[in-house]
């Protein structure tokens, strides 16, 4: 039996962008294409198949500690993305402010996806959900940039909304315009997640 499902839910690829050093600006470049790779896309600061341990894995290792990297894109939605927009007074939030890897448009509820979904994209690259990410203030020190008076209200503008981070598990081309499906985890939901969330 198949332990993941095609969906009925597909989008389109609307951005995709590159980080290339994150300690100087999380800003990313917008790509016209880019070749996913198992290492994630070349020239990708956030990119490889080990990275160290970080704020979001602290209560598993001590920071700086070799880990597999399931972080190697950071995906996120352009209807969330617009709602972010909205709530922060702004026009549009620029997808490079973010440090977006990729936007996909069409795709409902896009930052509640579970983890190990599948986005499998038409030229058959592929790559598997790690799980939601979270919104921190360096997007907002971007947005301060173009927009000054704005970057202090993405944080809690993007709650719930920041997208997810990703790894590549099929390599291939991928470009704005391509399509993208999703598929899920036949799994239930664990019986215990909210008593252990508390």
């Amino acid at each position: 039996m198949p332990a993941l499902l095609p969906t009925r839910y597909s989008g389109t690829v609307k951005w995709l962008g590159r980080v290339s050093d994150s300690v100087a600006t999380l800003r990313a470049d917008a790509l016209e294409s880019a070749e996913l790779k198992f290492t994630g896309i070349d020239g990708e600061c956030h990119g490889g198949l080990i990275r160290p341990s970080c704020v979001r894995t602290k209560a598993q290792y001590p920071k700086g500690t070799e880990i597999r990297n399931v972080r190697q894109l950071s995906v996120l939605s352009a209807e969330e993305l617009a709602l972010i927009a909205a709530d922060m007074g702004l026009e549009m939030i620029d997808p490079a402010w973010v440090g977006a890897s990729l936007v996909i448009e069409g795709i409902p509820d896009f930052s509640h996806i579970p983890p190990s979904s599948r986005l499998l994209f038409q030229s058959g690259a592929s790559i598997a959900v790690d799980m939601e990410n979270r919104p921190c203030i360096l997007p907002g020190r971007e947005i301060e940039k173009d927009r000054p008076g704005f970057g202090a209200a993405f944080k809690p503008a993007a709650e719930n909304r920041r997208g997810v981070t990703a790894w590549v598990e099929r390599e291939g081309p991928v470009a704005p315009g391509d399509s993208v499906t999703l598929h899920i985890p036949d799994q239930p939901v664990w019986t215990y997640f909210e008593a252990a969330r508390r």
